[in-house]
């Protein structure tokens, strides 16, 4: 049976989220992983699901942004996992990655990033150390079979957007889907390669943005 990385990743972040206190706020069912477009050097990237109402800039009414929701639950978070992610880590660093992006949420889980936890405000090196030291906690703690997909080599399952969420504004009016729910997206395969090696006994930087 293919790898289903989209559900191994939100394993992974539940299984954290118990043994980690840095990360006991995070709430796995509120966040959407899928797999996304290159982005530069980017391994994922994370981004509000959530958005507060705005106003349109042209006529001044008041308006909401689309939102998405899966098996009836609103979604605050949305980690994009990038090819990289797929085809250039190695196991320890793909873990390390989701923490990167996970360390970016605010401590109220509302929808929004940590505005300390920003890369323009707190050095790459310190913000990088942190997750770091995350990651060597957890991987000392972790079950084998949670980190074994992370390993896997071969062609994977992953979410992929079939319509991604977007829309423009009409005369201040937006124009387009109000809820993106599971008939926006699919499970697509995507080929992965990684080490050999053990994500125990490899040691990597955790890339994310």
């Amino acid at each position: 049976m293919t790898v289903n990385m989209t559900l191994a990743v939100k394993r992974l972040i539940r299984d954290a989220a118990k043994k980690l206190p840095e990360l006991a706020h995070i709430r796995a069912n509120r966040i959407l992983v899928v797999a996304g477009e290159a982005r530069r050097a980017s391994r994922a990237t994370i981004r509000p699901g959530h958005f507060k109402e705005t106003r349109a800039r042209a006529s001044g009414a008041g308006h909401r942004k689309p939102l998405i929701q899966i098996r009836g639950r609103k979604i605050l978070y949305v980690i994009t996992l990038r090819p990289l992610w797929f085809l250039a880590s190695t196991p320890e660093e793909r873990i390390g990655t989701v923490f990167h992006e996970l360390y970016h949420v605010s401590t109220r889980f509302d929808g929004t990033l940590h505005r300390a936890r920003r890369h323009s405000r707190m050095p790459r090196a310190t913000y990088n150390r942190r997750v770091r030291a995350l990651r060597e906690r957890y991987l000392a703690r972790a079950e084998e079979e949670l980190l074994a997909p992370f390993a896997h080599v071969g062609t994977v399952r992953a979410r992929m957007w079939l319509e991604r969420p977007g829309g423009s504004y009409r005369e201040g009016e937006y124009q387009g889907r109000r809820v993106y729910t599971e008939r926006q997206l699919f499970l697509g395969l995507v080929p992965m390669r990684a080490s050999p090696a053990h994500p125990r006994r490899r040691r990597g930087e955790a890339t994310g943005k």
